[in-house]
């Protein structure tokens, strides 16, 4: 009897520990979305956003080598990273350096080192497995996220590879000449090709590719918990597709989007932030001498008239297309290049930073091959640093949908020299500039006490102080 009590009582705590196994194979098999990370406006207005080129951050070019580094992206003040393509590239068609195509290479071996245009994507739903697996992929976006990071995704909607199946399955899809032949993107003003031949243009006259396409980057929140899009040349693709697929995607979970684009419209409803192209390029002339502060000046008094309050921009001194195709920091602004690194942060908006920029990238980094970037610690990562500990922390630089105020102030210099104040009363701050080669003299309307955050040193101002600035020379002034 008292055998059979006791195995009685074994059956049932085995049952039990069953029940509870079973219970936490569930709970672990639970939907995504139980376990979703959401970010929020707020989250946005003192971030910087990271730009990840996996292919060349490391030696090994793949997710888990950068994943390991990801804590240390925390030191930058980085919140946001925005991942370049990691889809798998088409091979038919692919690009090599020099504007050759692949096929046009005689030689095996030199034909294998080409990888092909990130851009050229042969499927939405699945990663390059150059870069590692989904499950790689998947470690990537929750080691972000136990950081304290987001991740968005690079996302190419304008078109495809030519390996991927819609071409065969869907031609419909696509844009078709008077052959009915599918072609790769044409400048709708001219109608020429602008060179993507390693592509296919997709036609959005066609409304099943709007529901096919949102459904690919639904797959992403649904089932990676990414955190929102990085949408690739979002001028180009109808903004009426844009606001069908992000109001659908929000459905999932908040996400966050930004546009390679100026355009404004596309801000309205589904972008929160666009590319600050054209800001960016006035920083390059002003740093080779061909413009001066008050060109800047025009041009945030246009900006200013151009957008409605809730709109921003990214502000960058390089990205992938910057320094793949049009030269490094150092080529394109020489000596400027930390003044308008400090200015592309005290700026309304959010700042970005290129993989290898925190490590002195001094090379054009290849974009159709195996490449990489340097990773010791130079002149560049305490600077990147510092102005990250104060986007993130001073209030004076919100930039996002409740952007701190931004006053230009009044100098003798103004041709020459830049100051404007962000924030107002306890919570403001100064960014003064001398935006040239050479030495100048100035005053400045301002009056008090004041820490230059650069250097910690504190300065005594007076509106009749003469002040001198080096050429290139800047600083960031806190009131105390």
């Amino acid at each position: 009897m008292i055998k059979k009590i006791a195995l009685a009582f074994c059956t049932v705590a085995v049952l039990a520990s069953c029940k509870d196994e079973n219970k936490e194979k569930k709970d672990s098999e639970s939907p995504k979305e139980e376990q979703k990370v959401s970010i929020e406006d707020s989250d946005l207005e003192n971030a910087v956003i990271y730009e990840a080129n996996i292919r060349q951050y490391s030696p090994e070019g793949t997710f888990n080598a950068f994943t390991q580094d990801i804590p240390q992206l925390k030191e930058l003040g980085v919140k946001v990273i925005w991942v370049m393509p990691v889809y798998p590239i088409s091979v038919k068609n692919r690009k090599a350096t020099g504007g050759k195509m692949v096929t046009d290479i005689e030689d095996e071996k030199e034909r294998e080192k080409y990888l092909g245009s990130y851009y050229a994507i042969s499927d939405y739903t699945k990663v390059n497995p150059d870069l590692g697996t989904i499950d790689d992929f998947q470690k990537m976006v929750d080691v972000a996220h136990e950081n304290g990071m987001f991740v968005i995704m690079d996302w190419v909607a304008n078109h495809t590879g030519w390996d991927h199946s819609w071409i065969t399955e869907h031609p419909e899809y696509y844009t078709q000449n008077e052959a009915g032949e599918i072609v790769d993107p044409l400048n709708p003003e001219t109608g020429e090709s602008w060179g993507w031949t390693d592509t296919a243009d997709l036609n959005y006259d066609n409304k099943e590719l709007w529901a096919a396409m949102t459904n690919e980057m639904k797959y992403w929140v649904e089932n990676h918990d990414v955190d929102g899009f990085r949408a690739d040349v979002a001028g180009e693709v109808p903004t009426e597709f844009w606001d069908q697929a992000v109001k659908a995607i929000k459905e999932v979970k908040p996400v966050f989007m930004l546009a390679e684009s100026e355009k404004k419209d596309l801000f309205h409803n589904s972008f929160d932030m666009g590319y600050n192209w054209e800001g960016h390029h006035i920083m390059n002339e002003i740093a080779q001498g061909k413009k001066g502060a008050k060109d800047w000046d025009s041009y945030m008094v246009k900006i200013d008239s151009l957008y409605q309050k809730d709109d921003f921009l990214m502000n960058f001194v390089t990205n992938h297309d910057e320094n793949s195709w049009n030269g490094t920091v150092k080529e394109r602004m020489g000596d400027a290049g930390e003044a308008m690194l400090a200015l592309s942060y005290t700026l309304p908006g959010m700042p970005l930073i290129y993989s290898g920029q925190e490590y002195d990238l001094d090379h054009r980094l290849l974009f159709f091959e195996k490449d990489s970037i340097p990773k010791t610690k130079g002149k560049v990562w305490p600077v990147l640093v510092k102005l990250g500990e104060l986007k993130n922390s001073n209030e004076a630089l919100a930039g996002g949908k409740n952007a701190a105020a931004y006053k230009r102030l009044k100098t003798t210099k103004d041709d020459q020299v830049l100051a404007f104040s962000r924030g107002s009363g306890d919570d403001m701050l100064i960014y003064v500039a001398n935006l040239t080669k050479e030495p100048v003299k100035f005053k400045i309307e301002l009056d008090g006490k004041f820490q230059d955050y650069m250097s910690s040193e504190t300065l005594d101002l007076k509106k009749d102080l003469e002040m001198e600035f080096k050429p290139w020379e800047y600083k960031i002034l806190i009131n105390n």
